[in-house]
Parts: structure tokens; C-alpha cells; sequence
């Protein structure tokens, strides 16, 4: 009973089940990342918001889609993602094409432009969190590795 009562600053041995520190670590855990995912935006530059990223990178990732797909993967309605190709074609980051099967349906894919401002706005994050991880001693950055499989199984339901 006592070992469970362990606050959540202090291991405890793999061993043994914590259930009442779960939800203050799931607390704690979401403040840190939110914290963090918020600094890491900000350093992605003015030229991007981060729903753009987030398209840029969808669109990078699966290849060319129509606005219907890529509303879906965004998780948005087809008028925000319309607004929102409307703007990164204008910057010149995608462009739309007609599909050639049917021309009704547009197809939207990344230039050369959207390749590069999705490189610099990873460069700056990367380069953020490189520093912020240098001032880190050998164990904690070992800690951290340890625990990214931890964090990466989290999210393997979700996608």
C-alpha cells in the first residue's frame, strides 16, 4: 500500500504498479509536451502557421491528394482546408493540378517552395531542441532515450 502512495519525482522499481500516480503523471506529462510542443511552433518562423505545417507535412508525407483527403487526414471541414491550400498556393508551397482521370477532382501537391519551407521550419525546431538537449548531462539525455520508445507506443493506436 505504501509503495503505491510514491510520489511520482521518485523511481520505483519497474516491478511494481503505481494506478494513483497515474493520473498526476498523465497531468504532469501533458503540461510538459503541451509547454513544449508550444515553444517548438514558435520556432517554425512567421511564414507557416502550424495547421499549415501540418498540411505541408500530411501532403509530404502521403503523396498528392485531393482536398477531400486532406481535410480528412487534417481532421478539418472541407471549407478550412480549402482556405487553407487557398493560402500555401498562394506562397507557392503547393499547387493544384487536375486529376487526369477526371478533371473535376484536384489534386494538391507540394513545389519545391513547400519542400523548403518545411525543411527550414524543421531545421528550426530541431536546432531548438538540439540546444535545449545540450544542456543536458549524459544521464538524463540516456533517460530520455530510454523512454522515447515508451512515448512513441502511446501514439502507435492513434495514427
Amino acid at each position: 500500500m505504501k509503495k503505491e502512495q510514491r510520489s511520482i519525482g521518485t523511481k520505483a522499481p519497474p516491478d511494481i504498479a503505481l494506478p494513483r500516480a497515474v493520473p498526476e503523471l498523465a497531468a504532469r506529462l501533458r503540461l510538459v509536451l503541451g509547454r513544449l510542443a508550444r515553444r517548438l511552433r514558435r520556432q517554425a518562423g512567421d511564414d507557416l502557421s502550424p495547421s499549415h505545417v501540418s498540411a505541408l507535412a500530411s501532403i509530404e508525407l502521403h503523396g498528392a491528394m485531393t482536398l477531400g483527403q486532406l481535410a480528412a487526414q487534417e481532421m478539418v471541414t472541407p471549407p478550412s482546408v480549402t482556405r487553407m491550400v487557398t493560402a500555401l498556393e498562394k506562397h507557392g508551397f503547393v499547387r493544384r493540378e487536375a486529376d487526369a482521370t477526371d478533371r473535376r477532382i484536384a489534386r494538391i501537391s507540394l513545389t519545391a517552395g513547400g519542400r523548403r519551407a518545411l525543411c527550414r521550419t524543421r531545421t528550426r525546431k530541431t536546432a531548438y531542441l538540439a540546444q535545449r538537449l545540450s544542456q543536458l548531462d549524459a544521464a538524463q539525455l540516456a533517460t530520455l532515450c530510454d523512454a522515447l520508445p515508451i512515448l512513441e507506443r502511446l501514439l502507435e493506436d492513434e495514427t
